[in-house]
């Protein structure tokens, strides 16, 4: 069984560029940026961001260009393809993209910040939970208890899959 799936989160890094196919069909590329946290082996906390090229095609390219902007937030679901060819000094060259499938925009957000700002004064009790306030849990740190009448504690690396 084969099986070729990428599902990615983050924000649009570019404005989506939209252009039209011989067929007549709208093509939508666009770049998503997404972080990754982790504390390094000194317990400092790092950030990794990797960029994302995105292809979407039809109507999915047709949304891209209706809805989303430079700094949107989008959850993005497709499979990846890569191609190559060879650039006008001889070298081969490739590239891999995400071909889009399926996609989920995050929330509005006005430039202001005003929306944000209008929703914790309607409901103060829900604040937003900033990026430094979400644990950071390493897989060998986590251990999985039962709460049974024995308390067995597992380690991540006992687990044989």
């Amino acid at each position: 069984m084969n099986f070729n799936k990428a599902i990615v989160a983050g924000n649009l890094t570019r404005d989506p560029e939209i252009r039209s196919m011989q067929n007549g069909q709208q093509v939508a590329n666009l770049g998503i940026a997404s972080n990754r946290y982790y504390n390094d082996q000194q317990g400092n906390r790092q950030e990794k961001t990797e960029f994302h090229n995105i292809v979407a095609f039809g109507k999915l390219a047709d949304i891209c260009a209706k809805y989303l902007k430079k700094g949107t937030l989008v959850l993005v679901e497709g499979r990846l393809q890569t191609s190559n060819w060879e650039g006008k000094d001889g070298v081969k060259r490739y590239k891999t993209e995400i071909i889009m499938e399926s996609m989920q925009m995050g929330p509005r957000r006005d430039g202001s910040g005003a929306e944000r700002q209008s929703q914790s004064q309607e409901r103060p009790e829900q604040s937003p939970i900033s990026q430094d306030e979400i644990p950071v849990i390493e897989a060998e740190e986590m251990i999985i208890e039962d709460q049974g009448p024995e308390k067995e504690k597992v380690d991540v690396k006992d687990i044989p899959f």
